[in-house]
């Protein structure tokens, strides 16, 4: 059994970082080591304090190169940060060394429109990239709900998803080429330009999705789709869950029509965001509401499109249905979706947002067992998510402190994996496993996939410098 040992950072270390990127790139003082130790995963959810022993903020390939090259010469460990918006614990720097924020690598570099592609550093924010392809009068699909705050780069290491999956698929999906930087400095290109390319394995998509744990990530080569010519949203309101919640698939199925988004609150998530944004939603005595997004370029067939669709969910049991087809009221309804994360770690003092996936037909199963497990523990719920495709973010509330907290939410959690993965389901969609998700692991993947796992890591990282312990168990495997 291999035990992992590491090298702290020493001031000599601190000085040769300094040679490397210079002095303005590198930073020790505790308070910032702190700041950059955590993501969105709420400090009081480790048992322990994490932090940092220095942070570089690379400008260039070239010092991303000569930071791993030093630090796997030394065995010091690295771990890639983002913008900090993660919620699995992806950047906290679980054996302290060195953290590596991307926040000064942050240009868009080219938008070639006659490969319909734009090229970018990891740090550009992601909203950014949506901006500069609709200026150009095309689409950039990615659209998680941090969007206006979250890295590109951060979204490739988990895979982002968002809310268009639906039609568009997650970031995985829309990245073509990465430049990769391996954990011993080597810098390389995965993929290109190409829409095709069978040659070889995929490791453009294999480092997606990886969490910083193969290599580190500095320029992204996205796909680009043409521009929709109008988007309309549907606010639908239904009675209760599992009406909204078994209609979902009918849009689909019986509207034939494929959503650019449907999103799902239940009622406690649609008076959550009412009080955290001080306004009141249409029909917020429902017992759940679905947001549809239909988008296309014909005015006409996108009105029989919206119009086929609101008979469909009137057939299906809503209880009214509102059309956003104007920027103030479509920003209104989204505003309302997309800041509930924000407004749980506002109004309660310990909470756990979860991000699990199961087939769409198993989502009233999945939220049945949620309610039976709050009220078996005490707690309160709140869930919402994207429906369209079995994305639901189950999020565990306690409305007052409580001692015990901590053992109270792992034998909830426990429960709620083991009946996730029952009913054929995962732990996350998007939000990644990292360090909160870890030691669950094993409720969803064999002993057979842990190891090809384990091995794929040291292929790429043989001294596990990279990111370690996340999604896998580090130290102490066999060799």
């Amino acid at each position: 059994m291999r035990e992992w040992t590491y090298s702290p950072v020493t001031e000599e270390v601190v000085r040769d970082l300094e040679s490397l990127v210079g002095r303005r790139n590198v930073a020790t003082d505790r308070e910032k080591l702190l700041s950059y130790s955590y993501d969105q995963v709420p400090r009081f959810s480790w048992d322990e304090e994490y932090c940092a022993e220095v942070v570089v903020f690379p400008e260039t390939t070239d010092h991303v190169s000569a930071i791993m090259g030093y630090a796997n010469r030394h065995r010091i460990p690295v771990t890639p940060r983002g913008a900090g918006t993660g919620l699995s614990g992806g950047a906290v720097p679980f054996k302290g060394g060195i953290v590596l924020s991307f926040e000064k690598m942050r240009h868009i570099l080219e938008l070639d429109e006659r490969n319909l592609t734009i090229t970018v550093e990891p740090g550009v924010v992601t909203s950014e990239i949506t901006k500069a392809a609709q200026n150009a009068g095309l689409l950039y699909a990615g659209d998680p709900c941090s969007g206006d705050a979250s890295f590109i780069g951060g979204n490739v290491a988990e895979n982002a998803g968002g809310n268009k999956v639906v039609k568009y698929g997650t970031t995985g999906s829309s990245v073509l080429a990465l430049e990769a930087v391996l954990p011993d400095g080597t810098v390389t290109w995965f993929g290109g330009k190409r829409r095709k390319d069978a040659t070889g394995y995929d490791f453009a998509h294999l480092v997606v999705g990886s969490e910083g744990t193969l290599a580190v990530v500095t320029k992204i080569i996205l796909k680009l789709q043409p521009l929709p010519g109008k988007v309309v949203d549907l606010l639908v309101p239904f009675p209760d869950v599992r009406t909204a919640i078994d209609f979902a698939p009918r849009v689909m199925r019986e509207g034939k029509v494929v959503p650019s988004s449907m999103e799902f609150l239940d009622g406690k998530s649609i008076r959550l965001a009412e009080r955290f944004l001080n306004c009141t939603l249409p029909h917020d005595d429902a017992g759940a509401h679905l947001i549809i997004q239909l988008e296309g370029n014909d005015p006409e067939v996108l009105a029989d499109d919206v119009e086929r669709v609101g008979d469909l969910c009137f057939a299906g049991g809503a209880l009214e249905v509102f059309v956003a087809d104007n920027r103030t009221t479509r920003d209104k309804l989204w505003k309302a979706r997309k800041c509930l994360a924000e407004a749980i770690m506002a109004f309660y003092p310990k909470y756990s947002l979860e991000d699990l996936v199961v087939p769409t037909s198993e989502i009233p199963n999945l939220l049945a067992e949620t309610t039976r497990l709050a009220a078996k523990y005490g707690v309160e719920e709140a869930n919402f998510g994207h429906v369209g495709d079995g994305n639901v973010h189950v999020n565990i509330l306690f409305p007052e402190e409580r001692e015990g907290w901590h053992e109270t939410l792992d034998a909830l959690l426990d429960e709620l994996y083991t009946a996730t993965a029952d009913m054929g389901g995962t732990l996350s969609g998007e939000h990644g496993i990292g360090l909160k998700r870890q030691k669950y692991m094993c409720r969803v993947m064999d002993r057979a996939q842990m190891d090809l796992i384990w091995r794929v890591k040291l292929a790429f990282d043989p001294n596990n410098i990279l990111n370690p312990g996340k999604m896998i168990s580090c130290p102490g495997r066999d060799d």
